[in-house]
């Protein structure tokens, strides 16, 4: 199943892009004074070869060669808490950073940024023309930190889940369940109430009886999971007692010196 997550601002596109452009023009001025000052006299036709053959590494071949080792981030990106991923949301690979190099060197330093403008107005996710033909948008991967999510049974199920019958869950299920309790607020609303409803109909399957009518696929999961939770610490709880009043016991035993 294909999540949608978050999509950066175009101005944090734009502030992460001049971040970029800027290590670029330093690290070219630096390129090119020490070519400058390694090679001497050299022939004009030479000269004008290196020089733009410097330009094109500088702002082509090395955003191309970072995005592509770095799984879609740059120094910018860094800085702002941005990844370059797929529209399906996986990592991208050097064919999407090709396109996006390539097409970035048109809108975003000989168009100055105009084209990449006017193109991320017409789309929710900001993107640019080379995220448009490679298949890609820039996803916001650092976010503020939220407090832990503690997952409890809603008000109006709980005499339902207290007599529910879940023991029949799969563990991997579970897991899957409460791994989406934690991460659902960084979904976008329409992947979030799809991947729950995908999930409570797998949960259906293994609990019986069905909760009542009108039941929000969220809060069905938030009850299964916490009364699973629940369940395992009574049980949990009640081993310790009993291993203690075992081992209890077996202390205060007479101790038979002569065996």
């Amino acid at each position: 199943m294909v999540l949608e997550l978050r999509a950066a601002s175009f101005a944090a596109r734009g502030v992460g892009a001049l971040i970029d452009f800027a290590v670029a023009v330093v690290l070219l001025v630096g390129l090119g004074l020490l070519l400058l000052s390694g090679l001497g006299d050299i022939d004009p036709a030479a000269a004008s070869a290196l020089v733009l053959g410097t330009v094109v590494f500088v702002f082509v071949a090395l955003p191309i060669g970072v995005e592509t080792l770095t799984r879609g981030k740059s120094l910018g990106k860094l800085v702002m808490g941005l990844r370059i991923v797929r529209d399906d949301g996986g990592s991208i690979r050097f064919r999407q950073a090709l396109i996006r190099g390539l097409l970035g060197v048109f809108e975003l330093y000989m168009m100055l940024g105009s084209v990449a403008f006017l193109v991320s107005l017409f789309n929710s996710r900001s993107k640019r023309l080379g995220d448009m033909l490679a298949g890609t948008y820039s996803m916001r991967e650092r976010v503020a930190a939220a407090p832990p999510l503690i997952v409890t049974t809603p008000p109006q199920l709980q005499p339902w889940a207290g007599l529910a019958d879940i023991g029949r869950m799969p563990d991997p299920l579970g897991r899957r369940i409460s791994a989406f309790l934690t991460q659902w607020a960084k979904m976008t609303p329409e992947s979030r109430a799809q991947l729950a409803a995908a999930l409570a109909t797998e949960a259906a399957a293994y609990v019986s009886p069905p909760p009542p009518p009108g039941t929000a696929p969220d809060a069905y999961l938030a009850a299964v999971t916490s009364e699973r939770r629940n369940r395992e610490l009574r049980r949990m709880t009640a081993q310790r007692e009993r291993a203690d009043e075992t081992a209890r016991r077996l202390y205060t035993l007479p101790f038979d010196q002569d065996n």
